[in-house]
């Protein structure tokens, strides 16, 4: 009957909260409940006991009132606290039944029942929901809230002496620095309660790793916080330094106070963490927002007075109900939420909408404190282009009137275009023809041979080299304007005048290197004599492009030497000195992110030899094997004269038959460019076989090779994923190429058990996945779970299958031969486990059987 009525009520409650049914799902969740009240109606009313609905539903709930909530509160043990917050909810939505059926039927609820539901509702306020921790004050004496660390970090979390909390502030039980926040800055409940729990664990579980222990009694480790504290706000710290601004994170000179200062400024970052959604995905933004929001924490704290409204320094956002979620985090999200629809999921040019990390990298410059505090509606960063105003409209990429206070996008905006290829992978493609130049310059002249390059002509040509990668420079620097045309609104004035410069400096160096090279020489070749008649049939001077290369040079050896010692570029790409900066500058633009992130010198050891050996290997076979071949027929060609072609079209002044030329070299080309791939595959191979060999990958192919091998697994596992002592650790290149897994003795239950956990992990997820049956799943699963008092390590039973009775066996063949048995028993290692472990079991249950201490003996 009482199930019957909440149906009912909820059919009633559904149809008013939507009674458009336009809801998802709406529609078929009124039509299922309204068939089952119809079918169950009849049978329903023929089996009530009371008059009307009403008294049916006061009996019911005082029932259960006495059944369940009394029984529970009354318990010793305050019983389960999870069944009984469940008890309280179900008797609110009761009570709601209870009050809809009266207003019907026109009756009034009993005092006792209000009194009861008063109650109810006083204990639903305490016993609220959580995670991991209740913090109510009920839940003292739970298991978990009796941890010496836990206790640490909710006692220092309830220090509120000193802040000053509002007027109108209605003081609470166990009362927290989080719930002052609250107060102030207008943070949710939930997630008020969420980063409670999220900030306790934390400095709990970092204060029990503290070394050496921290007293047992519940203070909170100073070093704890600290190691937090620097965790959180690592990014921030960061951000605060890169944009040449003081943190907001001040510290009290009493040093009593400190702890709550730190646990304050912590608070304040998880809340707005906490509260944030999706502007999650744009860190420095946090880092702008917890900027100010820290300033004001430190202002009320210190009693400083606004010189706009000559009064205590209060948030700027007030600190009403869910203020911060309406008025900091909205109007941000509103910009994120409008740009995405611009974006039509994707197919709009990538030029014409922002994404989260263009939002965010708003934040990377000086220039994002002109959105102020309170943040202006009027902003920049605010201003969005209306969805129907396309580009597309009118065929081209001019700005409109709308888009002046557009921010757009900050540093880079995608073009699509196949230059990507040699853009992408510019010092490849200018490396490969380089060494082609260099190749047929050597096999063309002198020898043939590579040592003619010491010959002083064939140098001499092949010092040529710099003057095409001059020309290759000069088209990445256009290429380089060309690809970030689209983004030069929102370009700096800097990094606009670095492109000018990159141009300029390439075009520079494009003329000043061929006039130098041609004075080299003092009958130059070919081009080299139309650049010297130019500026003058002087004598030669080696000398000076020699200076020309090596000035050309300089910056490319200083960016080898940071190669080999890439601390000092982590040093220099971090550092916020100007002339590093300037320095830094030229070789690319700074940026908030990816400064300072280099591998180690032994890491970059293995990469720069592995791909010198490629490009060796790769360069040898191209010349010995594509290049020098074709030099002879080339030549050979090239002697024959051609005085009547038949395509003159396409070579009007041509003498030689240069179309063969081109192709017998075209293909050779193509494979000269593209085999790196193949030799790439080559060496991998090559390299991951000896990789994998000496780190023994593969090793266990077959079941015999696991049964084998199995012992060893422990050690493996405790060796590769926990901590080594120190002093265990090899180091270098022979802890590189060294793999060797010492067996765990069977007196180290707790490493075994470890691994055991992992793997019946592995086994279980197999058996999920349907690879294996159950039957296997028992078969191959340690049984770490076991009765303890074995006090001996059990393997699996696939290893010590058929053992037994092959014991036995040999114990029936070996004619009261002791020692024999013993010594064929201890060959075989799972064996001795198998008889050692039935001996234990039947040992153990022996025990459990017999009852007396004389008996047992």
């Amino acid at each position: 009957m009482v199930l019957n009525v909440g149906r009912f009520y909820a059919f009633e409650k559904a149809h008013r909260l939507d009674p458009n049914t336009s809801g998802r799902g709406v529609h078929q969740f009124k039509t299922a409940l309204l068939q089952r009240l119809e079918r169950e109606n009849d049978p329903t009313l023929m089996g009530r006991v009371k008059k009307s609905d009403a008294r049916e539903m006061q009996d019911f709930y005082q029932q259960y009132y006495r059944k369940y909530i009394q029984a529970l509160q009354n318990a010793v043990d305050k019983a389960d606290r999870a069944q009984l917050s469940k008890a309280y909810q179900t008797a609110n939505v009761l009570f709601e039944v209870l009050k809809a059926v009266n207003l019907t039927q026109s009756m009034e609820v009993d005092k006792e029942i209000l009194e009861a539901q008063t109650n109810v509702e006083e204990k639903t306020k305490i016993y609220v929901p959580y995670n991991i921790l209740p913090l109510d004050p009920d839940s003292a004496n739970q298991p978990i809230m009796r941890y010496p660390e836990i206790q640490a970090a909710v006692f220092a979390l309830r220090n509120t002496r000193g802040l000053p909390w509002p007027r109108d502030h209605k003081k609470k039980k166990d009362e927290d620095i989080l719930d002052w926040l609250q107060e102030m800055f207008g943070f949710q409940k939930d997630n008020v309660a969420n980063q409670r729990e999220h900030l306790i664990l934390l400095l709990a579980n970092v204060h029990i790793r503290q070394f050496p222990k921290p007293d047992m009694q519940p203070k909170l480790d100073d070093r704890a916080l600290t190691e937090v504290m620097k965790k959180l706000f690592k990014n921030y710290k960061k951000w605060c330094k890169y944009l040449d601004r003081k943190s907001s994170l001040w510290l009290p000179t009493i040093q009593q106070e400190v702890q709550q200062r730190k646990l304050l400024y912590m608070g304040l970052y998880l809340l707005i963490w906490g509260e944030a959604a999706n502007l999650r995905f744009m860190p420095e933004c946090l880092c702008y927002i917890y900027h100010h929001m820290a300033f004001e924490l430190y202002g009320m704290l210190a009693g400083n007075v606004s010189p706009m409204t000559g009064e205590n320094v209060k948030p700027a956002y007030g600190g009403e109900e869910e203020a911060f979620l309406r008025k900091v985090v909205t109007p941000i999200y509103e910009v994120i939420r409008t740009e995405a629809e611009r974006s039509k999921r994707g197919k709009s040019k990538h030029s014409q909408w922002r994404n989260y990390d263009d939002l965010n990298e708003y934040f990377w410059s000086v220039d994002c404190f002109r959105l102020g505090w309170p943040m202006r509606a009027d902003a920049d960063f605010f201003w969005w282009l209306p969805i129907e105003q396309n580009h597309e409209k009118n065929g081209d990429d001019k700005p409109s009137t709308g888009r002046d206070k557009w921010v757009g996008k900050v540093n880079f905006v995608e073009i699509r275009s196949f230059w990507h290829i040699f853009r992408s992978f510019d010092r490849m493609w200018s490396f490969f023809i380089l060494c082609l130049q260099a190749m047929i310059i050597v096999a063309s002249n002198g020898s043939g041979q590579p040592s003619a390059i010491f010959t002083g002509d064939v140098f001499k040509k092949v010092l040529s080299i710099f003057i095409t990668a001059a020309i290759l420079k000069l088209g990445q620097a256009v290429l380089d304007v060309i690809l970030n045309w689209k983004a030069q609104r929102s370009m700096s004035f800097y990094v606009k005048l670095r492109y000018i410069l990159k141009v300029v400096s390439a075009a520079a160096w494009v003329i000043v290197l061929p006039v130098t090279y041609a004075y080299t020489w003092k009958n130059p070749p070919g081009f080299a004599q139309t650049i010297k008649n130019w500026f003058g049939n002087n004598s030669n001077s080696p000398s000076l492009f020699i200076l020309a290369v090596v000035t050309y040079l300089a910056p490319n050896m200083l960016v080898a030497v940071l190669f080999l010692f890439p601390f000092i570029r982590r040093l220099l790409e971090s550092s916020n000195y100007r002339i590093v900066m300037l320095m830094m500058w030229w070789s690319q633009p700074r940026l908030y992110v990816g400064r300072g992130m280099h591998e180690s010198a032994f890491s970059l050891f293995k990469y720069t030899l592995f791909w010198v050996l490629l490009i060796i290997t790769k360069l040898a076979f191209s010349f010995y094997i594509e290049i020098k071949p074709l030099v002879g027929p080339t030549k050979a060609i090239m002697s024959v004269r051609v005085t009547n072609f038949q395509w003159h079209e396409f070579f009007p002044r041509a003498k030689n038959n240069i179309g063969v030329v081109i192709a017998l070299w075209a293909p050779i080309i193509l494979v000269y460019f593209m085999d790196t791939q193949i030799w790439y595959a080559i060496f991998s191979t090559l390299f991951g076989g000896i990789y994998g060999a000496f780190r023994r990958l593969g090793e266990i192919r077959t079941l015999g090779m696991l049964r084998s091998r199995f012992q060893s697994l422990p050690g493996a596992f405790n060796s590769c994923l926990i901590p080594a002592e120190k002093g265990d650790v090899k180091k270098g290149i022979l802890g590189f190429f060294s793999r060797s897994f010492p067996e765990v003795p069977s007196n180290k239950e707790e490493k075994a058990a470890r691994f055991a956990q992992l793997w019946n992990k592995i086994i279980s997820s197999f058996r999920e996945e349907d690879l294996i049956d159950n039957k296997e799943m028992n078969l191959l699963l340690v049984p770490y779970w076991a009765d303890r008092d074995l006090d001996l390590i059990q393997w699996p039973p696939f290893l010590l299958a058929s053992k037994i009775p092959i014991a036995l066996d040999m114990a029936k063949d070996s004619d009261s031969r002791d020692k024999e048995l013993k010594k064929r028993i201890l060959s075989d290692y799972y064996m001795k486990c198998a008889v050692r472990e039935c001996y234990a079991s039947f040992k153990s249950i022996i025990k459990n059987l017999v009852h007396g201490v004389r008996e047992k003996k």
